[in-house]
């Protein structure tokens, strides 16, 4: 991989089986945590901050990272949204999952860090697999993660992917290790306002199933 891997991508390699090409958590958590994981990069870069659940651009120009760009573009620009500062970060995380995760992986596999499989469904109907590609990267990412993890997460980018890990409920983060670490993480999830709006939309779509709803809907702040 060329230079230090951002947010999106490391949380991408922690949540994909290498061998299946399968996430370790729900499809639609992830979607939401990659898009999470955008905030949290561009908040890491100093381009954007949080005002009462709300993400607001503070540096406007364009990072160097084509993909991130795209994003920081789709935020409203300082002093342009017709409902106060910024755009609700929970609404945003829950509208951009989708489109942030798709970008992402086409990278991905561009750079051949991952393989794209495409498999059919009943035989008809195709959806897709990403896998460890040549380029590797997942291995790496699994042991940047578990010294962070060893060591308290001492910088905040570490924090940061570690709130957005427990945030999309991967199983090695919320259900492996000791009781201490597994509320730690849970905490984590809480206190980083990224990893917040994820879990607000995990929880919100758990709600909805469990009422018999389709987890869709616009995600307000709560």
């Amino acid at each position: 991989m060329n230079g230090a891997p951002t947010l999106p991508e490391e949380l991408l390699l922690l949540a994909l089986d290498p061998v299946r090409g399968k996430p370790y958590c729900r499809g639609s958590f992830l979607e939401y945590g990659i898009a999470g994981a955008v905030l949290a990069e561009l908040e890491l870069q100093g381009r954007v901050t949080e005002e009462r659940g709300r993400v607001v651009v503070v540096k406007p120009l364009d990072p160097p990272d084509p993909l991130l760009a795209v994003f920081l573009r789709s935020l409203p620009a300082p002093g342009r949204s017709r409902f106060g500062s910024g755009v609700s970060a929970q609404r945003w995380v829950r509208q951009t999952g989708r489109r942030a995760e798709g970008l992402w992986l086409d990278d991905l596999v561009e750079r051949g860090v991952l393989r794209r499989e495409t498999r059919r469904f009943i035989g008809l109907f195709p959806y897709h697999r990403h896998p460890e590609g040549a380029g590797g990267g997942a291995a790496a990412a699994r042991q940047r993660f578990e010294e962070s993890r060893a060591a308290g997460h001492p910088d905040r980018g570490g924090r940061l992917l570690a709130a957005l890990a427990a945030a999309v409920e991967l199983p090695s983060v919320v259900k492996e290790g000791d009781r201490r670490t597994r509320a730690a993480a849970r905490a984590l999830a809480r206190e980083e306002w990224p990893a917040l709006a994820v879990h607000r939309n995990v929880r919100q779509d758990k709600a909805s199933q469990a009422g018999g709803g389709d987890g869709g809907g616009g995600g307000g702040g709560d």
